[in-house]
């Protein structure tokens, strides 16, 4: 899940970097960042528009999440996923009660805690977040489905935020949504998927609504009624995308273009949804390199600005 918050991952899965041989502080870091570039990002975790000074305290944040979605993800875990989880989860409590760290992870999440301040609420929600996914596969309502993204995405952007040094709560309730937007075009996208593992994210009453069933959907086939479904979740979508808006306009300057291209990002992938809606089950949309510099001449012309050497990690 963490992936939906930080920039629509294109990658299931991917291999992770060793551990450092040493706990140094640095090293730490390093093998964080290493964690975020192992996946292939539409956007990247911590682009070059975010102050180099950030940069690794994100990449600390992206790392224990990404570690702990996987525990609830990826097939290796499978039998054991609530006993990793609260492992994880008493490391984490271990990091703010300060316990020596004896992992790589919490070694730089330790420093970044101890920097910035951060609050335990953000880190323990998502892991409540990812427990979720052990045992919800499907939502009843939309109201249901936001109440999981309130756990296990919108922790990500408050994070982000209280990185940059933004607490206000009209900020952060802009990022929530921002977080949630994202989410939900990311199952959008990733319906397919994760229909294969028996996940569905669209609510049931918005299935009845449309007079599909699951089980269909669950065999790949899709029926009158299915793209009528994929036009609705679209727009509801954009809708929650326009709730966030007026982050980009009020945010500091030094995450505003960051923040821009998640939101243009977001939306273009929703494009992209709505425009192959009958053949979302069988043909999976994803941004392209011209897709990827609309929506930063997109974002740069938003707030102003210049296009750097590197756009990507």
């Amino acid at each position: 899940m963490i992936h939906r918050a930080f920039g629509l991952v294109d990658a299931h899965s991917a291999e992770m970097p060793q551990l450092p041989e040493s706990l140094e502080l640095d090293a730490c870091y390093r093998y964080c960042e290493a964690m975020a570039r192992a996946r292939h990002h539409n956007f990247p975790v911590a682009s070059r528009f975010v102050p180099s000074h950030l940069r690794k305290h994100i990449w600390a944040v992206y790392a224990f999440a990404r570690a702990a979605d996987d525990y609830a993800d990826e097939p290796q875990f499978e039998g054991r996923r609530t006993l990793e989880l609260d492992r994880w989860e008493q490391k984490l409590e271990d990091c703010f009660h300060g316990e020596p760290p004896n992992h790589p992870i919490f070694v730089a999440l330790a420093d970044s805690v101890r920097r910035f301040d951060l609050p335990i609420t953000p880190f323990s929600s998502l892991l409540a977040g990812f427990r979720t996914d052990l045992d919800a596969k499907q939502f009843g309502s939309y109201q249901e489905l936001r109440s999981y993204t309130s756990l296990a995405a919108q922790p990500v952007g408050q994070l982000f935020l209280y990185l940059s040094g933004v607490r206000e709560p009209s900020l952060l309730r802009y990022v929530d949504e921002l977080a949630s937007a994202l989410a939900e075009a990311k199952f959008w996208q990733d319906m397919a998927h994760d229909l294969r593992r028996k996940r569905a994210y669209v609510p049931t009453e918005d299935l009845r609504h449309f007079g599909l069933t699951l089980k269909r959907l669950e065999e790949l086939q899709p029926e009158d009624g299915f793209a009528d479904l994929v036009h609705f979740l679209v727009a509801r979508t954009r809708a929650v995308f326009m709730r966030a808006r007026p982050l980009i306009q009020q945010v500091g300057d030094d995450i505003a273009v960051e923040m821009a291209i998640s939101w243009h990002g977001g939306m273009r992938i929703l494009d992209k949804i709505d425009s192959n809606a009958g053949q979302l089950l069988t043909k999976r949309p994803q941004l392209n390199n011209a897709d990827k510099a609309i929506v930063v001449s997109r974002a740069l012309a938003w707030r102003g600005g210049s296009i750097p050497r590197r756009l990507w990690l």
